[in-house]
Parts: structure tokens; C-alpha cells; sequence
């Protein structure tokens, strides 16, 4: 596996994402726009942020297997959540969780930022996922 992921001592903790990632491979995969929509574009979890997160990542998983990557191979992740604010960790975290064994996340994510925007590209859409990956 050409990624490894490390938190050292002396960072914030405990926190459900590794801060670091150390990647070898020569093949990248960018993976933006992950939203929870159908492939026809009818909405999923109007409302929710968990279930938007579940979906998000779901869609995600999918982008990574057409380029013949997982999760695994993820060294970094951003999080876009319309208006967010932090009593919204609880929601947030809870559609990971929901998603967590049923895409191998494992214990601890990938770095990854959680960006607070006012609003996505419709107005409701909750939640967007960018992933970067590297592959052999």
C-alpha cells in the first residue's frame, strides 16, 4: 500500500482523523463534488445532515473504485458543510459512523479539514466530499 497515515505525539488528540499521511505511487486521483444525490440527481436525505454525510461518502467510495482506488489509498479529505456551525459535530460525525465499516473507513479517517461554508452550489445540499489519492 503506498500510503501511510500517522498521527505524532504532541498534536491534537484525540481527534477521528491520522494529521499525517506519507504517500509513494505515481498515479494520483482527485476525486470533488461528492454530494448526496442519486446518479440521476434526485436528492437523498433532504434535510439530514448524517444521512447527506453517509451518502456523500458513499459516492465518494464509488468515484475512488472507477479509478481502481479505496479508501485505503485516500491521503487527504475535505469535508464542505453549509452553514455549519460546531453543535453540528454530532450529526456530522454520526454519518460517518453510519457509513464506517460498510466502506472499511477503519478507526481513524484520513487527514482531513472541515470547511464551514455558507452555502453549496443548491441550497440543499449539505454536504460536499473532495478526496485526493495515490496509487502504485
Amino acid at each position: 500500500m503506498p500510503v501511510h497515515r500517522l498521527s505524532p505525539a504532541g498534536l491534537l488528540a484525540p481527534v477521528p482523523y491520522d494529521h499525517v499521511s506519507v504517500a509513494t505511487g505515481t498515479r494520483q486521483v482527485h476525486v470533488a463534488g461528492q454530494i448526496a444525490r442519486t446518479p440521476d440527481g434526485a436528492p437523498l436525505a433532504p434535510g439530514d445532515l448524517a444521512g447527506q454525510v453517509a451518502h456523500a461518502l458513499r459516492n465518494t467510495a464509488t468515484a475512488l473504485a472507477g479509478a481502481g482506488a479505496t479508501f485505503d489509498d485516500v491521503v487527504r479529505l475535505t469535508f464542505y458543510v453549509a452553514r455549519w456551525t460546531p453543535d453540528r459535530i454530532e450529526p456530522f460525525m454520526a454519518g460517518v459512523d453510519r457509513v464506517r465499516t460498510e466502506l472499511n473507513l477503519g478507526d481513524r479517517l484520513p487527514p482531513s479539514s472541515l470547511i464551514g461554508v455558507d452555502v453549496l452550489f443548491e441550497p440543499d445540499v449539505l454536504v460536499e466530499v473532495e478526496a485526493t489519492a495515490v496509487l502504485d
